[in-house]
């Protein structure tokens, strides 16, 4: 089971009314998640309430997972303080929602959930539709929200398609008559909203259920393909594990928290010891979600041995290098950096040179002096800090 207390349920009362409702009648709740296909990686900020979802399965619950085929093309302003800038075409936004599926398939049993694209009604509305939906909704309500309220004050622009987007996502609840919607703590609005156009359709309100933000890799901004600062759950497991150990050591709390199910009071005492050990358990106990557990045990395996101090890289590559280029057989240390690529400038080089970062041979010599005159034989290896290394090539 996964734990209970972390998320923010709204209306709190009326959640245990709907459940028991639901056992008197034998009727399963409807639990939606919506997603926007507008990349092609799942991430573990995706998964908290996924997660969430895959409870509802378990206890007999009907999960709807909502493609945002229609919204995708509006752009999420949840969370921004900018306007989305690149649109997505229809075919991009389809060959998503086919691999996000598959992805989301690893969370949650898909043979039992329904999937519904929201463009399948909001692609059959016209405008006079369309314009009767905005009516429900003013702008100052819209400007509550605080992306927009922030955009608003700062005097950035809030374009009139972002406005349509929390109207249509509180709209699919109504089309698939939404019992709890699951998503983050940035989706009180639209869950709000959802509420009151249910009962204006004579529905039965929904619960909103709120999870808490999951940050990147940062530490800091929230998780997300954008910023570039996420794990995604179909990524080899060693590529997950090296972004584990990126993870600042004071998220690791809440990491385990919303993504493994392991007791808080082991939790706890497992960061009272090295940081570097809880992040090893921590990275073993999700990839073991989502690939097999014998593949996180390599992936701790092979960082243990390449990136933690344990060994020799596996995948070594080799870079040419021209004898012609070498004075006496020798290169300055710097120029030898910027030379096998593993530096972008002789600045860079010299920098990383003065902070110790730069080392030679198998046993990992640190170079000392920039200028340092290095004698370069065939298979010498060459390494810039700890992720970037190459084995020279004479020719």
């Amino acid at each position: 089971m996964i734990r209970r207390g972390v998320e923010q349920i709204v209306p709190e009362d009326e959640l245990p009314k709907k459940l028991q409702h639901s056992l008197d009648s034998g009727t399963p709740l409807r639990v939606k998640y919506g997603i926007d296909p507008t990349g092609i990686d799942v991430h573990l900020g995706h998964t908290v309430p996924l997660r969430k979802i895959r409870q509802f399965q378990e206890l007999g619950h009907q999960a709807v997972i909502i493609i945002g085929n229609a919204t995708a093309m509006v752009g999420d302003p949840s969370g921004r303080d900018e306007a989305r800038s690149k649109r997505l075409t229809e075919e991009e936004v389809e060959a998503n929602a086919q691999d996000y599926l598959t992805q989301v398939g690893k969370v949650i049993d898909l043979d039992k959930a329904e999937v519904h694209r929201n463009g399948d009604w909001f692609g059959k509305m016209g405008l006079a539709e369309i314009l009767q939906l905005c009516g429900r909704v003013t702008v100052a309500q819209l400007l509550t929200r605080d992306d927009f309220a922030k955009r608003y004050k700062s005097e950035k622009p809030i374009f009139l398609h972002e406005c349509l987007y929390p109207v249509m996502q509180a709209w699919d609840s109504v089309e698939i008559k939404s019992d709890i919607e699951l998503g983050g703590t940035e989706q009180l609005y639209s869950f709000m909203l959802a509420r009151d156009l249910q009962t204006q359709a004579d529905l039965s309100p929904q619960i909103g259920m709120m999870s808490p933000i999951l940050v990147g890799l940062d530490g800091n901004r929230r998780m997300g393909k954008s910023l570039g600062n996420y794990i995604g759950i179909s990524e080899s497991p060693y590529e997950m594990m090296k972004k584990f150990m990126q993870l600042p050591d004071d998220v690791m709390r809440m990491y385990y928290e919303l993504l493994t199910e392991l007791p808080m009071e082991d939790v706890d005492t497992l960061l009272q010891g090295h940081p570097r050990d809880a992040k090893i358990k921590l990275a073993s106990t999700v990839m073991s979600q989502y690939h097999s557990e014998q593949e996180a045990a390599t992936a701790v395996e092979r960082w243990q041995q390449e990136i933690g101090g344990g060994g020799l890289p596996a995948d070594i590559p080799n870079v040419d290098l021209a004898s012609s280029e070498l004075e006496d057989g020798t290169l300055p240390a710097f120029l030898l950096l910027t030379k096998l690529g593993l530096q972008k400038s002789n600045g860079e080089a010299r920098r990383l040179i003065a902070q110790g970062g730069a080392k030679l041979g198998e046993d990992k010599t640190v170079i000392k002096d920039p200028v340092q005159k290095i004698t370069i034989e065939n298979g010498l290896i060459v390494w810039a800090g700890k992720k970037k290394f190459c084995r020279v090539n004479l020719i």
